[in-house]
């Protein structure tokens, strides 16, 4: 299996536009998730059976139960652990290497262009539970809480260690690189682009904006954002663009908060929260957003004007 030094991005699985009101629109000069569909594109089929219980993830190779509620009650994450540790023991269904998915190995099978579950078309899953799922990754930010995932719509927060969720175990090597260790992270991971404008991100090939003028430094409405990006794209001669959550998302380092970013990024300016070009599909007049201050993926009325601009440019690191 080959080794990859770069984190992969994911398509977000969005293939349609919409307005702020939710309507389905064109794509066409949107400047949205759904025109650009960013991100290594996903294998068809994206899942394949491997017996009764088995399903594995051609795009990442991991593997899941097809049941995703085998255990029919919620659990503590404690006790998510213990079952975890028998089921190694026990080599359930012919494996000896289960494990509590982390935060991006849970995640990557989101699908934002779906909803209840917000998984990909045609999946093979069964017993879906419509509510939150643990993951092994500590929360940074609060001590004794873990993240969590919103299976209904993809929602990712954090919750206490104490309350109940249900558990998905997966298994296997994942051959895509999907988050970036303590160690990849104390590398020269931001470097100022060879262009000059804006920060390179040199572990997905995403170059960001430096975050100061002449980007608005209060909050705006979705729209707007949208409006505004293009404005610096007409008058840079720089392909910025609003980023998919996915691309968001993967400037999240989960050690930290407060910003979630990675020590010594270059960042002087950082906002709570930013808006993403993903609509959610549970409600389209709403947009993924992600809370940088956390390193949160919420929800975001298009409307209200609760949330910053973080201009991208640039395609994600290819994965061969």
């Amino acid at each position: 299996m080959p080794i990859h030094t770069q984190r992969a991005i994911l398509w977000s699985g969005q293939g349609q536009c919409y307005d702020e009101e939710g309507n389905t629109i064109p794509c066409l000069e949107t400047g949205q998730d759904g025109e650009y569909r960013t991100g290594l594109a996903w294998p068809d089929p994206r899942f394949t059976p491997l017996d009764e219980n088995l399903v594995v993830d051609e795009l990442t190779g991991l593997i899941w139960l097809r049941n995703a509620n085998s255990f029919d009650f919620p659990m503590q994450w404690h006790e998510a652990q213990e079952e975890i540790a028998a089921m190694r023991e026990e080599n359930a269904y012919g494996r000896s290497d289960w494990r509590m998915p982390t935060r991006h190995e849970l995640r990557s099978l989101v699908d934002h262009d779906a909803k209840k579950p917000a998984l990909p078309a045609g999946h093979p899953f069964r017993n879906i539970f419509l509510g939150w799922y643990w993951t092994s990754t500590d929360a940074a930010i609060a001590e004794g809480y873990a993240w969590r995932l919103q299976i209904e719509g993809g929602r990712l927060f954090f919750g206490n260690k104490e309350e109940e969720s249900f558990l998905w175990p997966v298994a296997g090597e994942s051959r895509l690189p999907l988050s970036l260790s303590r160690t990849d992270l104390q590398g020269k991971r931001f470097q100022t682009a060879k262009d000059g404008a804006g920060i390179l991100d040199t572990y997905t090939g995403l170059i960001w904006h430096d975050q100061i003028d002449p980007l608005p430094q209060h909050p705006l409405d979705w729209q707007t954002a949208l409006q505004v990006v293009a404005s610096l794209r007409e008058k840079s001669g720089f392909a910025w663009r609003l980023p998919a959550i996915n691309e968001l998302e993967s400037l999240v380092d989960v050690t930290r908060h407060s910003p979630a970013l990675g020590f010594g990024h270059p960042f002087t300016t950082w906002h709570e929260g930013y808006w993403s070009s993903t609509t959610s599909f549970y409600e389209p007049s709403w947009s993924y957003v992600l809370y940088l201050h956390k390193g949160a993926v919420g929800v975001g009325f298009k409307k209200n004007r609760d949330f910053h601009l973080w201009p991208v440019r640039g395609s994600v690191a290819s994965v061969a």
